[in-house]
């Protein structure tokens, strides 16, 4: 059975506080933010991260990844709190161009790859829209030269549906090397007309039965495949506001009905 673990990063709250709120909700785990302004950052992260994993522990959880960064500290810091994966995002920098880009990823990873097999941990490369790494097909170009056990695919089925690439497709891609699956939904909505009088549009996080990518489809297809990786609720919803994302207390209804469709997909 997978584990159902939730992304925090809208809670800036204590340790015990987010363990509390993860139990009431009912999953098996977490991804940990490991940035600045958390309880566990970048500059605390060799003593916070193994306390860090002791004291959601105490509660029954654990901790599957962090989204962190590619150093060797960060690498360091999670092999010695036996947490396996570091999840990360990988911007394409037009001043230098994609391809250059990609070969500066490469170079970097190249690099930590004897410290990822000293402590046993996994680069997750995890594909976003815009000016970034965006689909599995993009993923697996960046890392075919490396062992999965050192770089691995976080396949975020929403950012596949706003590159056009389908779920289905996106996990035959991703396949040999996927070690955790991202779900979240999104939509555009229009937003104003720009100064040529074309439509400008926006990117709207939303609940898993409203937006563009198919939970029903891709959950379908990970069990028939026999995936046992953990599913990652992102719990990103927009504020419908339109101030940024919501956080906090005002996350939890949304992210409990998110909850509840996994556990009804799975049959849980």
């Amino acid at each position: 059975m997978n584990p159902i673990i939730v992304f925090t990063k809208p809670w800036q709250c204590s340790l015990s506080e987010l363990a509390e709120k993860l139990v009431r909700l009912g999953v098996d785990g977490l991804e940990l933010p490991v940035r600045p302004g958390y309880p566990v950052n970048p500059e605390n992260m060799a003593q916070a991260l193994p306390q860090a994993v002791k004291t959601l522990e105490s509660y029954g959880l654990r901790i599957y990844s962090v989204a962190g960064s590619t150093t060797r500290e960060m690498v360091s810091a999670c092999g010695d709190a036996g947490i396996p994966l570091i999840r990360v995002c990988e911007r394409i920098d037009m001043k230098i161009g994609y391809q250059a880009s990609v070969e500066k990823i490469r170079r970097t990873y190249a690099a930590l790859v004897p410290a990822l097999e000293k402590h046993m941990v996994t680069i997750g490369l995890q594909n976003h829209c815009g000016f970034f790494i965006g689909s599995a097909i993009g993923s697996l170009d960046v890392m075919r030269e490396f062992e999965p056990k050192h770089v691995g695919i976080v396949l975020d089925v929403a950012h596949c549906a706003l590159a056009g690439e389908p779920e289905v497709m996106a996990i035959d891609i991703a396949w040999p090397r996927l070690c955790m699956l991202n779900l979240k939904n999104v939509v555009r909505k229009q937003v104003g007309i720009d100064a040529d009088g074309a439509a400008s549009w926006s990117i709207y996080w939303t609940t898993g039965e409203e937006g563009y990518a198919s939970w029903g489809g891709t959950i379908a297809d990970l069990r028939s495949r026999g995936f046992t990786g953990p599913i990652c609720l992102c719990a990103e919803y927009s504020n419908p506001a339109g101030k940024g994302d919501l956080a906090g207390d005002a996350v939890e209804p949304l992210l409990r009905q998110d909850i509840a469709l996994v556990n009804r997909l799975f049959a849980r």
